[in-house]
């Protein structure tokens, strides 16, 4: 809550120069409040429910495609793949071909290993590789941007850089080709890394906890979104009848409590202050810890239980105090783009609950690793299945002979 006169925000040098200067996680004081108004329209509700039927048809099309893959897939790597496509097709609107786009996203990988890298810019050194990452990606984001402005025809609806662009103009702003890269990049690596980790605790926990799953689908059913036969209802999803969706809001804020993507924030400290009768001197850096709190607050009862009940209106543990419950941090630096991320993983859910069927191809689940955001090691390996009408599984014969007959 101090930030810009008790602390201000600190990232690795490395970070600061890769993700580049016009961005929002880089400005500090009225540059910062600036830039949050200009972006915040992007994360609006009208924005949302815009870009919610392409959310749900890339959700879609990913889902089918894990189900026809003969093999067990690695669930976090194609999590990243699917959020970085969410990125540029949905939030960007970007037209880039299949394999442009598949070169890209390596590309992209290698930028993100590196922005945490020691700020040592010699020949192979990961700060190197990342600056040439950036400027790669900044070559074909140009591309992209240029050939998008050029091209207004045939637009269903406005996406996240028609929408900044829009807002840039409405606050008297209008953005230069640098600052529409680097915003498009900032877009991209906040919707990539920590959205990819969320679905994959969420995969995790559906399929630990069936109960839990199964809950779900019964919420689902009430609602009129899967019929009773298992036939998934047609048309798109709303964001009002996700807003009515109770039980899956609470398996969602349990996914993000007990595997919070990242593990919390840096500041700088701008005066001394004391807090809790410590003394924190001018000049310190300071970090608070997202996943302690979650660990420590005394409003979780069996912190370590994966228990979607506790967000329930029975017994609401998280509404107790401001700062117990905080996966997208807080204060003026809160996620902006909070509000998109969790209507990705509740559109997830549901596709998930409605049309799939997984199982864990491996003995035992995986251990996690919590650098640079929280995952399986191995990444997860799980066999998803087709469904018929009645949410049964669909073997890869079935299929075979179901496509020859059609």
């Amino acid at each position: 809550m101090g930030e810009h006169h008790l602390v201000s925000t600190e990232w690795p040098r490395s970070t600061r120069m890769l993700l580049g200067p016009n961005t929002v996680a880089n400005s500090i004081g009225d540059i910062h409040r600036n830039k949050r108004k200009v972006f915040s329209k992007i994360f609006s509700h009208e924005a949302l429910e815009s870009y919610l039927p392409k959310i749900q048809l890339v959700i879609q099309d990913t889902l089918r495609a894990w189900s026809s893959h003969p093999e067990a897939i690695n669930v976090y790597q194609e999590a990243q793949k699917l959020t970085f496509r969410m990125a540029i097709r949905v939030l960007l609107g970007f037209s880039i071909p299949e394999e442009d786009l598949g070169h890209l996203f390596e590309v992209y990988q290698q930028f993100v290993e590196n922005v945490f890298s020691l700020p040592v810019d010699l020949p192979f050194s990961g700060y190197r590789r990342g600056i040439q990452a950036r400027q790669t990606l900044q070559k074909g984001l140009e591309k992209a941007i240029r050939e998008k402005l050029q091209c207004t025809q045939g637009k269903d609806y406005s996406d996240a850089l028609d929408i900044l662009i829009e807002s840039s103009k409405e606050h008297g702003e209008e953005m230069t080709m640098q600052e529409l890269k680097d915003g498009t990049l900032e877009l991209i690596f906040a919707a990539y890394a920590t959205t990819a980790s969320a679905s994959t605790s969420l995969i995790m926990q559906l399929l630990k906890h069936p109960a839990v799953l199964e809950k779900l689908r019964e919420e689902l059913r009430a609602q009129g979104i899967l019929h009773s036969g298992g036939c998934p209802c047609e048309g798109t999803l709303r964001l009002s009848t996700l807003s009515g969706l109770h039980y899956l809001d609470c398996v969602i804020k349990e996914v993000m409590r007990l595997f919070t993507p990242v593990s919390g924030g840096y500041r700088t400290v701008l005066q001394t202050f004391e807090l809790d009768g410590f003394q924190i001197p001018k000049g310190w850096s300071v970090m608070y810890s997202i996943r302690d709190t979650h660990d420590t607050a005394p409003v979780f009862k069996d912190v370590n239980v994966f228990d979607p009940d506790r967000f329930g209106q029975a017994r609401s543990e998280d509404k107790d105090g401001r700062f117990h419950y905080l996966p997208f941090g807080g204060g003026v630096r809160t996620c902006l783009g909070k509000h998109l991320a969790k209507l990705f993983l509740k559109v997830l859910a549901v596709e998930l609950a409605s049309t799939s069927r997984f199982e864990l191809a491996t003995r035992t689940f995986p251990r996690i690793t919590l650098v640079p955001v929280l995952h399986p090691v191995d990444g997860l390996s799980v066999k998803f299945f087709g469904l018929d009408s009645n949410q049964n599984k669909i073997l890869p014969e079935t299929e075979a002979m179901l496509s020859a007959t059609v």
